[in-house]
């Protein structure tokens, strides 16, 4: 397996800090097991981030274009996150986000065209336009956003486990976050409540080392985010984020914790955006040595050197993949640019469930 150390020289695969009073002495890593991924598992993680990434690529170009306005944020970087985390879950498993969510929803499955006519403001986008970068919806995958409020999300992934525990359903929450987040006092709330009622939730921080252009260190005494779990007796892994695998055997462990009716899971996923934090950002706050390192543990090739290594696939066969995700993404521009907007009459429609609300309009 092709698994790191982190470029600021911390181990990916940090030993797994669990605080239960029947769990604390047995500490393990992340990839302690070398779990075995058989082939389709290779394949479907290359073809689905390269698909977020030059998702992603394109939706930059755009921007720049002044084909996409409004805020833009970029998971370049970070496709592992969700790839691994999608492997490792059920369908009818949920998932919520902030605002960094275009990946979420193509990692899921949604077809990247409703997510570039979201981005384009288009009626045909999965919120029909009226979210935009920020707020990606896909009812039919459970993906519940897409957040524009630091922390907005967290609170609302413990209540959607709430329900579904209150219910007695099988489904676990993959709540994300970023690292800035857990300054938020939503997220000490939410941490307390979810763990106090063994809530099947799972909290992710995507720990890309800078909040904004803030890094971790200037605002933290606490560097190692997992630990601030340990306050409410959560277990808590810190876990290399920029390969699949450990993604996903993370993953499974918690889910298998949340569906024993053990409770939530607190990981967080040692990262690196490539691009600034917005389309806005020149990123001027970190070096160009630390990105180049960062970019050498660059999750889609992780998998496809896997690929090659074990001849899962011949360069025929991946140029094809290759070939399907341009397809795709160009696809999804046109089908953006042929979209009409929103007619005017839809700002007083998804408002309130009463259809017939009586808006004042004069």
């Amino acid at each position: 397996m092709f698994y790191h150390k982190f470029a600021h020289g911390k181990i990916g695969t940090m030993a797994k800090k669990s605080t239960t009073k029947k769990e604390s002495s047995s500490k393990e890593k992340s990839t302690s097991k070398k779990s075995k991924f058989n082939k389709e598992t290779y394949l479907k993680w290359y073809e689905s981030m390269l698909l977020m990434r030059k998702f992603e690529e394109k939706a930059g170009q755009l921007y720049i274009q002044q084909k996409i306005r409004g805020f833009c944020h970029l998971y370049i970087g970070q496709e592992a996150l969700v790839a691994g985390a999608v492997s490792a879950t059920k369908p009818t498993d949920n998932m919520i986000t902030a605002y960094r969510d275009h990946a979420h929803p193509i990692g899921l499955g949604m077809d990247p065209k409703y997510v570039m006519a979201e981005l384009y403001g288009k009626e045909t986008g999965c919120s029909k336009g009226k979210g935009g970068s920020m707020h990606m919806f896909d009812n039919e995958r459970n993906f519940f956003g897409g957040h524009g409020i630091v922390g907005g999300q967290i609170p609302l992934g413990a209540g959607i486990a709430f329900a579904d525990k209150y219910r007695g359903e099988d489904k676990v929450t993959l709540c994300y976050m970023g690292d800035g987040a857990v300054r938020q006092g939503a997220f000490h709330e939410a941490l307390n409540m979810a763990m106090n009622w063994k809530l099947p939730v799972i909290f992710i921080i995507e720990n890309n080392n800078y909040a904004m252009g803030t890094s971790v260190e200037r605002v933290s005494n606490v560097t190692e985010l997992h630990n601030m779990a340990d306050g409410y007796d959560m277990p808590n892994e810190q876990v290399d984020g920029m390969a699949c695998e450990p993604v996903h055997e993370a993953i499974s462990r918690a889910v298998e914790r949340a569906r024993k009716g053990e409770g939530p899971t607190l990981l967080e996923m040692r990262t690196y955006r490539y691009k600034g934090h917005s389309m806005s950002d020149p990123a001027k706050y970190r070096t160009k040595d630390e990105l180049e390192k960062y970019k050498s543990l660059d999750p889609i090739d992780n998998a496809l050197q896997v690929i090659k290594k074990n001849k899962y696939a011949t360069e025929k066969e991946l140029k094809e993949i290759q070939e399907k995700v341009k397809k795709q993404v160009d696809e999804s521009i046109q089908f953006a640019e042929e979209s009409d907007f929103p007619d005017a009459s839809e700002l007083y429609k998804d408002v309130y469930v009463q259809e017939d609300y009586p808006f004042l309009v004069d």
